[in-house]
């Protein structure tokens, strides 16, 4: 008798449920599916996660950490575009695990993706606050001293959490109540929101390209890698590379798995796949434009930070606007800081868009509390209680959490996401070779095995902390899971009553 735990919801049934009544409007084409993704990519990593890794990890050999983090994400671009054409329903990664590996693979991988979005809207919340703080100083304005920050933080130079003397950060806890009033509104509505905000922060990307490309000094990238071109730790004990006083691994690699965060983005266009007008074309086209786009302006926007300020230098709150203002240009500070306001703005939109609808899919599956989390507005056609919880998780994580411990935890969760999108591609050519798929991965086994590999080796170079962090998170979920989940699972009902 087939073990349960393991039993795997038909592909057939998740297509049938897409036609009940209580699924998600279909109004998003191929350019606004980019525009989310684009959304959602651009943004910390270019504003905030720049500083921190360039003078933390990499160095100007941060220009090679966003390239080899970019190749990764393409390897599992391609299988989450395989997946999201084949199964255009809301879920994503957890969706496709419980259709190839699973219910108990799903639980893991949806509870794993609750961590990565939940926590990434904090970590973009901290960087909105540092913006607009940034930006209301210009104006000779600023916020009371304990409202400023998180009270504590991780100072990579001796190791230690320090206090900071402040109570909360409430610019971060503003921004996540704000968005989460715009996604109860509507799906449409924040659509059209996200796309004037990836609008104006693509032209102030191109802006800072093309303004801070005559400033940049050649004799600041030297030494290029000042940290090497490693960085590669096995849970917490630093095996390829340097290591730095905390015992974290410093190096290219390193600083790759450290900004793997910015790319957080291309897989959440997957988790609107229910609500596009044309799934199987246009999903694969968000996630790919979405990716190869963003990575391009990365890399540059990367050399040419490094280029104008020395990366010791940099400031890892507002690297942006304090590189220009070094060079002699203060007046740019007020447009960086106004588009990097609308762009990290965009991502908090659009990750905190995509945390409900994964547990709008497991609440569907009976893994949760349906009443709850499958309870879609009869106006908006929103989860609108979910995104309410949400949007009280983030302020609480971004209000108290500081910017590196929040930005390198989301990271090993994201990481695990891809690794186990990537196998599911594997399994399922191997069971299911005959299905329908609109979009193929190319190079099939070589493109999964390759993100698999990638991805691993990413994960190996993020501290060890980290792991237990992802360890003891997947604990509570498994007793989730046994105490709750299992019990009321609508596959494991649907089995028992066929026998």
């Amino acid at each position: 008798m087939a073990n349960p735990l393991f039993a795997r919801k038909p592909i057939a049934k998740i297509l049938e449920e897409m036609a009940s009544e209580n699924r998600l409007r279909r109004c998003l084409g191929p350019f606004q599916l980019s525009s989310l993704g684009i959304g959602a990519i651009i943004g910390t990593g270019i504003f905030v996660l720049t500083g921190v890794a360039a003078h933390d990890k990499a160095g100007p050999a941060l220009m090679l950490s966003y390239a080899l983090a970019g190749v990764a994400c393409i390897f599992a671009a391609l299988c989450y575009a395989e997946f999201a054409a084949m199964v255009p329903v809301a879920g994503s990664a957890y969706t496709y695990a419980y259709a190839t590996l699973g219910e108990l693979m799903a639980w893991i991988i949806g509870w794993d993706l609750v961590l990565e979005y939940t926590v990434a809207s904090a970590t973009v919340a901290h960087g909105w606050s540092h913006y607009f703080q940034n930006f209301i100083g210009l104006f000779g304005l600023a916020i009371p001293d304990a409202l400023r920050s998180a009270p504590f933080d991780y100072h990579p130079d001796t190791g230690q959490l320090v206090s900071t003397g402040r109570i909360i950060d409430l610019p971060a806890v503003f921004a996540a109540a704000l968005v989460t009033v715009i996604l109860v509104k509507g799906i449409r509505e924040s659509a059209r929101f996200n796309t004037a905000m990836v609008v104006v922060k693509v032209i102030i990307v191109f802006l800072v390209i093309i303004l801070g490309f005559p400033h940049v000094n050649p004799e600041n990238w030297s030494p290029f890698a000042p940290y090497g071109y490693t960085g590669i730790a096995l849970f917490g004990e630093t095996v390829a590379g340097q290591t730095g006083k905390g015992g974290e691994p410093l190096g290219m690699i390193a600083g790759a798995a450290t900004i793997f965060f910015a790319y957080i983005g291309f897989d959440s266009v997957s988790t609107h796949a229910e609500e596009a007008k044309n799934p199987q074309r246009d999903v694969p086209i968000g996630i790919l434009a979405s990716l190869l786009i963003c990575t391009v302006l990365y890399i540059a926007v990367a050399a040419v930070i490094t280029g104008m300020i020395k990366y010791d230098k940099i400031d890892i709150d507002a690297p942006i606007p304090s590189a220009f203002a070094a060079v002699g240009m203060p007046w740019a500070q007020l447009m960086i800081s106004t588009g990097a306001l609308a762009g990290i703005t965009s991502v908090l939109l659009v990750l905190m868009l995509s945390q409900p609808r994964v547990m709008l899919a497991m609440a569907r599956d009976g893994l949760v509390p349906a009443s709850f989390f499958s309870a879609v507005h009869e106006k908006f056609r929103t989860p609108w209680k979910s995104s309410i919880l949400t949007g009280v998780a983030v302020a609480l994580l971004g209000g108290f959490l500081p910017l590196r411990i929040l930005a390198e935890l989301v990271n090993i969760g994201t990481l695990l996401a891809f690794v186990i999108v990537c196998g599911a591609v594997l399994v399922l050519r191997k069971t299911h070779p005959d299905l329908p798929r609109p979009f193929k991965t190319p190079f099939v086994p070589w493109t999964p095995i390759a993100g698999i590999l990638l991805c691993l080796m990413l994960m190996c170079s993020l501290p060890g902390e980290n792991w237990w962090r992802l360890i003891i998170w997947l604990a509570i979920g498994l007793v989730v899971y046994f105490a709750y989940g299992r019990h009321h699972s609508a596959l494991r009902k649907a089995n028992a009553s066929a026998k």
